[in-house]
Order: C-alpha cells, then structure tokens, then sequence
C-alpha cells in the first residue's frame, strides 16, 4: 500500500536551501523528457548531476519529496475506464489484503482509508485503469476471487473527468 511508515520520515527537519528550491521549482511541471534528466537540471542549476540525484535522495528522505515517478494520462494511453474499487475489509487482515491487491499488474495504486458507516464501510481502495467498464469488471472479479472472503462487500466508483494532477508548488 502506499501510506508511508512512519520511520520512513527522518526525525530531523530539513531546511530547504536556495538549491534545494530551485530544483523543487524546475521539477514541479515534471523531469525533462531526456536521456538523463538529472543531467540537465544539473545543468540548468549550474550543480554537478551526483548533486541533483543526492539533493533529491536527502528530500526523499526527509519526506519533503514523497516519490519521484511518471504520471501517465490513463486516456491517451487508450485506457478509458477508471474504477476505483473500494472494499470492506476488517483492521485484522487489511494488511494482507492490500499487499495482495498492490501487487496485481493493473493496481496502480492501493491504500486504506477510514470507514464512515454505516454510510461508507469501505476500508481498503485500489485504482483499476482499463480499456472499457467490461475489463475492469473483469478485474474487480478477478480481485474479489483474490481477496477470498477478506472483504465483506465491495463497489466500483468510475471516473467521469479527468482532474489534474498535481502537487505542491513553490513560486521562483
């Protein structure tokens, strides 16, 4: 799943320098769409590229960069149906459901979330991307059969828009 453990967060804080900002500030639109990325941002930062890569470690660490990852347009790539499927599953084995339903191919991200019965029971939320509703069906079937009783119900909430994705930014 993808909450962090707490110990992945160093206890220290970590204070930005004026580097430190000008990296976050030139990666915030994404990496260059190059060979080697961390090549020219050392470029444009006038810094070595082992810099750029141990400056992003260090944040990395710190917890002030989260992960450093592509973020694909799900619909360009012809995968028109995007179901969130949540399901009920008990604190007991949440853990080993999510770890079961993570490492599924099409799961492209799986976490849990507090429940809000009896309106709202659903625990455990894994993100479906599929070339039409039928597929997803499918794979919402194929991860129920997984879960083998883990989960007392489950549902399929389906995108209708697409929203943009982004984070934190930092002006210049």
């Amino acid at each position: 799943m993808t909450d962090p453990a707490p110990d992945t967060v160093a206890a220290d804080p970590v204070t930005l320098d004026a580097v430190d900002r000008r990296l976050v500030v030139e990666t915030q639109a994404g990496l260059p769409l190059v060979p080697r990325p961390y090549a020219a941002l050392a470029a444009r930062l006038g810094i070595a590229e082992e810099e750029v890569i141990a400056r992003f470690g260090r944040m990395l660490r710190a917890g002030i960069v989260r992960r450093i990852a592509a973020v694909p347009n799900h619909y360009r790539l012809g995968y028109a149906a995007n179901g969130m499927s949540v399901w009920e599953v008990p604190e007991t084995v949440i853990d080993e459901a999510g770890r079961l339903l993570a490492a599924l191919p099409f799961v492209t991200h799986c976490y849990r979330r507090p429940a809000h019965p009896p309106d709202w029971p659903y625990t455990l939320f894994a993100m479906v991307h599929a070339r039409d509703r039928a597929e997803v069906e499918a794979r919402i079937g194929a991860m129920a059969g997984l879960l083998d009783g883990r989960s007392r119900s489950h549902a399929v909430l389906y995108s209708t828009r697409i929203l943009k994705k982004t984070g934190l930014r930092l002006s210049a």
